[in-house]
């Protein structure tokens, strides 16, 4: 499995799935499952029994993981491949994330 280049906080594209076209924040990401849980993606219906935390119970609408695959960095509002380089600082070289379609810097 490949490493995942996408981390949370990141704006990203749904490139496959119902929710194709859709954009959102990055929540969290599970590596070892090799998912992403999107901010107002994949969403579904469960229903919750009444609890101490939760009074009321009822239908509950939540983000479901999305596997990384169907996930692309959203860079300028264009979906890109994210690649590293290393860059010349003045505490010596650091590694940073850069937009293949571009070649611009991400963080």
């Amino acid at each position: 499995m490949s490493a995942v280049r996408i981390k949370k906080g990141d704006m990203v594209k749904v490139i496959a799935g119902k929710d194709k076209g859709k954009e959102g924040k990055v929540l969290s990401i599970n590596a070892k499952k090799h998912t992403a849980i999107v901010e107002g993606i994949n969403m579904v219906t469960k229903h919750a029994k009444p609890s101490m935390a939760n009074q009321q119970g009822g239908i509950i609408h939540q983000e479901s993981p999305i596997d990384i695959s169907n996930i692309m960095y959203s860079y300028k509002g264009q979906p890109t491949k994210i690649g590293y380089k290393f860059v010349e600082g003045k505490d010596g070289q650091k590694k940073v994330r850069v937009a293949k379609s571009t070649g611009d810097v991400i963080e």
